[in-house]
């Protein structure tokens, strides 16, 4: 089994990176930044923050559950707010996405938020509105039960130190995560958690037996080279048995995103 791990950057890279998601196919695709606009059919819509201007894919997650036919997909928003077709407003809503392989069958799930809650009247203030969603399958190729919880965590303009917002997410997150998981499950973490290493929020995962991945095998970040800001860590991948890990990757071509994929095959 293939655990993708991936910060869509809203589709802003969506020609490579609807190519290389069909090409790899992972059977279990944790997708953050994630746009849905169900009122549209356009395909490319801008979004607005002050000085922040950036493209963004109308309707990424129809395009990735397209490119991924074979895969269940489940879109779980965060907030609803405006992207702008020149001077109109759009109506789109931003979060996260997991797409499972029907191979695998989804045996339970929670779907919650990590910080504040659904903001349906605009992205809001910084920091915003942040959720996670855990799934629990059956692998019946190793006879187990796999429990996989994804987070966006929340974006804090003073940087990545730890804050009380950070601890309380880390705790809802593990909760999460928890809540799907039965004793004997094989359990992952992963996510875009906007934090560096040796945080607050890892060292909660490690203390709950898991063991964070990019660092361990000595990757120096996680951005590509559509990042030029400082600071190369925000992606991390943890399991709880290291001996189920045939393999792990920070993927750095192609680029598909200022993020890179992390790839976990077990």
């Amino acid at each position: 089994m293939r655990i993708m791990s991936l910060n869509g950057w809203g589709g802003t890279l969506h020609a490579p990176l609807l190519t290389y998601l069909a090409a790899e196919a992972p059977e279990v695709l944790c997708l953050q930044e994630v746009i849905h606009s169900p009122e549209t059919d356009k395909a490319d819509l801008i979004y607005r923050d002050g000085d922040h201007v950036l493209p963004q894919r109308a309707n990424l997650f129809a395009e990735v559950a397209a490119a991924l036919p074979e895969h269940v997909a489940i879109f779980c928003p965060a907030a609803q707010g405006m992207l702008w077709d020149g001077e109109t407003p759009v109506p789109s809503r931003w979060g996260l996405a997991t797409f499972v392989h029907h191979a695998l069958p989804v045996i339970g799930q929670a779907q919650g938020f990590v910080h504040k809650g659904y903001a349906p009247d605009g992205f809001g203030e910084h920091p915003r509105s942040r959720n996670g969603h855990a799934v629990r399958v059956f692998d019946h190729a190793q006879g187990r039960a796999v429990s996989i919880a994804q987070m966006h965590g929340l974006r804090d303009l003073r940087g990545k130190l730890d804050t009380p917002e950070r601890a309380v997410q880390a705790r809802r997150f593990l909760t999460l995560l928890e809540q799907v998981a039965e004793p004997g499950d094989l359990r992952v973490a992963c996510g875009d958690f906007n934090v560096e290493p040796g945080s607050a929020t890892l060292q909660l995962l490690e203390e709950a037996g898991m063991t964070e991945l990019v660092t361990a095998r000595g990757f120096d970040g996680t951005r590509s080279a559509q990042y030029a800001k400082p600071g190369k860590f925000a992606d991390y991948m943890l399991v709880s048995a290291l001996d189920a890990v045939r393999g792990f990757d920070v993927v750095r071509v192609p680029e598909v995103s200022d993020h890179c994929p992390l790839v976990m095959e077990l």
